[in-house]
């Protein structure tokens, strides 16, 4: 049964709130990606922030439960409940469109993920491997590191977290509000930075 949740001015950081539309129902995926499309086609940069989270499984097995996608601040951010939806091929599609630029964050292991559900991002570009933090000793930075450089600090002060248990629920349904919120926020900072 497909599932429409919207929710209006969920605070991503500072002053800026974001519209999310989380879904399962690919008719709602399609009317959100063809706004995207109609969107990203009037941008120089066709920029689109992606972020999976994971079903609750053992990692040989592990599937994407859920496919987030940002556009930025004009369209809502689609968290798109993929371990609950029926085979969506405009969804399929704009992920394969190469004319799109989709930036994540520590890739490797959402491509492994995505190819076991035959789904694949063509231009998927990792901002872990592309952007480090100066002042750092570590090889790669976290997103969350990331984000308190180029974006603020609330990012890092005041981001929920959701504890180990908790996050291990993408697969459920429905998704809690600190869930939509995670999500949220983690997908937006991907296209920002």
């Amino acid at each position: 049964m497909g599932f429409v949740s919207e929710y209006k001015d969920m605070h991503a950081h500072d002053n800026t709130k974001l519209q999310v539309i989380h879904t399962n129902d690919k008719k709602q995926m399609a009317t959100s990606l063809e706004q995207y499309e109609c969107d990203l086609g009037l941008e120089c940069h066709k920029i689109v922030g992606i972020d999976l989270e994971y079903t609750n499984e053992p990692d040989e097995t592990q599937k994407p439960a859920l496919v987030q996608l940002s556009d930025g601040k004009t369209q809502p951010v689609l968290p798109f409940q993929l371990s609950a939806a029926e085979r969506c091929t405009v969804f399929d599609n704009f992920l394969a469109d190469p004319r799109y630029t989709f930036s994540g964050f520590s890739i490797s292991t959402d491509k492994t993920k995505l190819e076991r559900v035959n789904l694949e991002v063509t231009n998927f570009i990792d901002i872990q491997k592309e952007w480090r933090v100066n002042e750092s000793t570590k090889n790669l930075d976290s997103l969350e590191e990331v984000a308190c450089i180029l974006i603020d600090d609330y990012y890092n002060n005041t981001k929920k977290k959701i504890v180990n248990e908790e996050h291990k629920r993408w697969g459920s349904l429905p998704l809690s509000k600190r869930h939509t919120e995670y999500a949220e926020k983690d997908t937006y900072t991907a296209y920002e930075i």
